[in-house]
């Protein structure tokens, strides 16, 4: 039996510089946006004010339904819709490491729902959230390359 060992600080921060992920891309020239992200902590989050208060309700529904669960639950309230992508933008802010999610931004860049949407599903169950997007278009190319972190 292989004695387990300790994790290393240098382990820990390789881990925390994210990983490198393919997600849906913007168009048929450019069909994977290849980006490096990390998985933040939600509980981390609300503590630090990065969700707040008044959206508390709508990130459980969101963490416990799931995106499309929480998206069929409030198609007709507008509100919750807001109160919902609010939350993963958010998100996008905590989990993109290399561009930065304000990077993106600055230069006049919507993700598109489906990016978003990806991005939600990583941060909630890693790159494997991610298979199925890559099967779907007949691509497998899905990276958990930690070099360069």
């Amino acid at each position: 039996m292989e004695e387990k060992k300790v994790c290393t600080l240098e382990d820990l921060k390789k881990a925390f510089g994210g990983e490198i992920v393919d997600l849906p891309g913007f168009s048929s020239e450019m069909p994977v946006f290849t980006v490096r992200l990390r998985r933040p902590s939600l509980m981390a989050m609300v503590k630090n004010g990065k969700i707040p208060n008044d959206l508390l309700t709508e990130a459980n529904t969101l963490f416990t339904r799931g995106a499309a669960g929480s998206m069929n639950t409030n198609i007709s309230n507008p509100s919750a819709m807001k109160d919902m992508f609010d939350i993963i933008d958010a998100l996008c802010e905590a989990a993109f490491v290399e561009p930065t999610y304000k990077d993106i931004k600055s230069i006049g860049v919507e993700l598109t729902d489906e990016q978003l949407l990806a991005v939600f599903n990583y941060t909630q169950n890693g790159v494997d959230a991610l298979k199925q997007f890559h099967t779907d278009r007949g691509s497998s190319t899905v990276s958990d390359n930690n070099s360069n972190a």
